[in-house]
Order: structure tokens, then sequence, then C-alpha cells
């Protein structure tokens, strides 16, 4: 297929940059980069169409994932493509299936991160790349939050959402149901809390709660925790942002369960 013309196609793949609905209903979303678009193949995501440049010459990586991937190709005039993929000079975009938002995909083989209500697409992008970066099992994001399938979340995930389980919750009793029949236990973030994040017990299988970035966690979260935590901080700021307190939550857990250890001793 070949594609010059802002027509229903195109338009149908535009509105899935900025229409969460689009989204939900078509079951598919925008994968810009290089490394989310690999990462996305390497771990098996469906994917629905492969969008390249007509006329624009192709590396080697995007000539073999157009050649190797099962998708159906659109050859895009190169300024339709680069509006799609946001940015001048892009080689592909790829368009793949969303996946459904599913407990039973996630494994509680080590900790997982609940993000409550999260308010911006590229923090839970971020929570999803500390995620992967710290071993834990999955993200689960309960409440009214942004979608993780947002293109600013899928950019700040650098393509660790294909390596991660991401399942969207509505109610945080669905979760922390599931959470009790796996015997994790819930341990909540907040400047409140009684206990520094270095003085908690993180080895066992637990599932770390992290607030909303200005409300912090919702009431039903706070009354469901085992234990809530702070992050002790200095200077002149009065908290953390809510990726960045998710990240030093992750460290943390991985570094008592050895994993940090580990890793470094690998490399």
């Amino acid at each position: 297929m070949r594609i010059t013309t802002r027509n229903a196609r195109f338009q149908q793949w535009a509105a899935l940059l900025t229409n969460r609905t689009k989204r939900q209903r078509s079951g598919e979303f925008v994968v810009q980069g290089v490394r989310p678009i690999t990462l996305a193949i390497a771990h098996g995501r469906p994917i629905r169409a492969l969008l390249y440049a007509h006329g624009r010459r192709l590396s080697s990586w995007a000539q073999g994932v157009l050649d190797e991937t099962a998708a159906e190709r659109v050859a895009m005039a190169p300024e339709l493509l680069d509006e799609l993929a946001g940015k001048e000079d892009a080689e592909l975009v790829a368009v793949a299936e969303l996946p459904p938002d599913d407990l039973a995909r996630i494994t509680p083989d080590g900790p997982v991160v609940v993000f409550d209500r999260a308010a911006e697409p590229g923090n839970i992008g971020t929570v999803v790349r500390s995620a992967d970066a710290f071993g834990a099992s999955g993200v689960i994001v309960t409440g009214h939050a942004a979608d993780p399938y947002d293109p600013k979340s899928v950019r700040a995930s650098t393509g660790s959402l294909f390596a991660v389980p991401v399942v969207r919750v509505p109610a945080p009793r669905t979760v922390i149901d599931w959470a009790r029949e796996k015997a994790l236990r819930i341990v909540g973030t907040d400047e409140t809390g009684t206990v520094d994040v270095g003085d908690s017990d993180l080895r066992g299988p637990a599932l770390l709660v992290i607030g909303n970035e200005t409300r912090g966690m919702s009431g039903a979260w706070t009354a469901a925790c085992d234990e809530v935590v702070r992050i002790p901080i200095v200077g002149a700021a009065s908290s953390l942002n809510a990726a960045s307190a998710a990240t030093i939550f992750l460290y943390e857990a991985a570094r008592q369960r050895g994993v940090a250890a580990k890793t470094a001793r690998e490399k």
C-alpha cells in the first residue's frame, strides 16, 4: 500500500497519537523510534503495520525490520511519516496491537509496581523503564490515570513497555484482592511514612505503591498498605517527582534482594 495524502487511513493512525478512546476502540497504538520498535519485535508483540517513507533511503536496521517482520507494509509520503513519527527524516513507524489488561500477564516473582492515578504519561513511561531496569515483574496503573500507550509514555519507556507487563485496572480493590491472593506484601511510599525506605524489608514478594504526582496515594491504597515508607530528602525540595520516587523505591528493593549487586558483577 502507498499513501500520499491525508486519507482516512492516515487520519486513523494520526488519531492514535492523541486520542485514547481511538486507541482503545481500534486496539492499537503507535510506536516511534528505533529502540521501542526493536524491542516490540524482539519481545514478540504483534505488529499490525510498518509505515516507511517512500523514496527515502533506509538504513540496514529499517530494511531488516521490513523484511523480517510479518506485518502490513505501507509506503508513505515522507512528510506524512514525519508527522506520525514526531520528528523529521523518520525511517519507520510501527502500529502495534494493544495487549489485554489482564493481571494474569504478571507473574510476581519480583516486586510489582502500582502507579495510582498517574497524571503524566511521561512519568508512567519512566516508571516502566525503572521497573525493567531493577527487575520488577510488572507495572499496574490504577484509577483515573494517563494512558501507558500514549506516545509520550511509549517514548519515555525507551522500549521497556514491551519488556515488562503493564496492566491498567480501574479500581484498587481488584488489585488489592489479587495481591492478597498472591501473598504480596503491600508497601506504599509517602512523605508521611513512618519508616525510611532503607529500613523497610523489601526482600520478599511485594506490591510497591506510588501515588499520584500531586495528591499521593488514594485512601483505598493507604488503607490497604501493610507499611508506608518515606524517602528521606534534604535541601529546599518538599518532595520528589513520582517517577524519581519510584526509581529509588525499586532500586532499594533490588539492592536488598541482591539484584543490583549481581547485575553489577555480571557486567
